[in-house]
C-alpha cells in the first residue's frame, strides 16, 4: 500500500477461558514484532480458525460462499485495510476489483480478515492504529511485571502494551480493552 498502513498478519485466535463467547483475532506486524489484538465473535472465530486448521465444513459457511461468489462472478480481491479504531472497535474495508473498477466495501475485520484467508488478500492497517492499539511481543512473551499499585493512566505507553501483552496472553480481555482505551488516549495526547 504506502507508508501511513503496515502488513499484517493472522497469528491465531485465542478463545477467553473466562468468558464464554468470547475470544480475540491476533494479527501481527508482517515484519515487526507487535501484535492487535480484535476481539471477534464466536461465529467469525469459527470461521477463521476453521481455515487455519484446514478444517472442510460438510457445507460451506458464509466465508466460503462468499469467496464462492467472488469467484464465480471474477471479482478480484485486492486487499483488506483496517482504517479506524474508535471506542475499542477496529473498522475495516475490503477492496474488490471487476478488472476495470475497485470497489471499497465496509465490513467487520473479523469478516474481512476471515475473507481474505479464504482469498489471498493483504491485510493492513492505518500506521497510527497499529500505533495505538498494538502491544509488543517481548522475547521471553511475558510482559515485564510492575507494581499493581501503580495507576494505570501514570503507566508509560510501552509499559502498558506490556500490561497489555500480559491481559491478552491470560484471556483477560477485558481488562485488556481498557488498557488498549488508556494507550489510544496517551497516544492521541502526544
Amino acid at each position: 500500500m504506502n507508508n501511513d498502513t503496515i502488513e499484517l498478519e493472522v497469528m491465531g485466535i485465542t478463545r477467553n477461558a473466562y468468558a464464554s463467547n468470547a475470544y480475540a483475532l491476533l494479527l501481527k506486524e508482517k515484519n515487526g514484532n507487535r501484535i492487535i489484538p480484535v476481539v471477534v465473535g464466536m461465529a467469525e472465530a469459527q470461521s477463521i480458525a476453521m481455515h487455519l486448521e484446514h478444517v472442510m465444513p460438510p457445507r460451506p459457511v458464509t466465508h466460503d460462499l462468499f469467496s464462492s461468489v467472488m469467484h464465480a462472478f471474477r471479482i478480484m480481491p485486492e486487499q483488506v485495510e483496517i482504517y479506524h479504531f474508535e471506542k475499542g472497535i477496529f473498522y475495516s474495508r475490503i477492496y474488490l476489483s471487476n478488472g476495470t473498477e475497485s470497489t471499497a466495501l465496509d465490513c467487520r475485520t473479523s469478516d474481512a480478515v476471515a475473507i481474505a484467508l479464504r482469498t489471498g488478500m493483504r491485510i493492513y492497517a492505518q500506521r497510527e492504529i497499529v500505533d495505538k492499539t498494538a502491544y509488543v511481543a517481548t522475547e521471553s512473551g511475558k510482559p515485564k511485571r510492575e507494581s499493581e499499585q501503580t495507576p494505570l493512566e501514570e503507566m508509560s505507553v510501552e509499559r502498558l502494551q506490556e500490561r497489555l501483552q500480559h491481559y491478552v496472553e491470560t484471556e483477560e480481555y477485558e481488562r485488556a480493552a481498557e488498557i488498549q482505551k488508556i494507550i489510544a488516549t496517551k497516544m492521541a495526547n502526544q
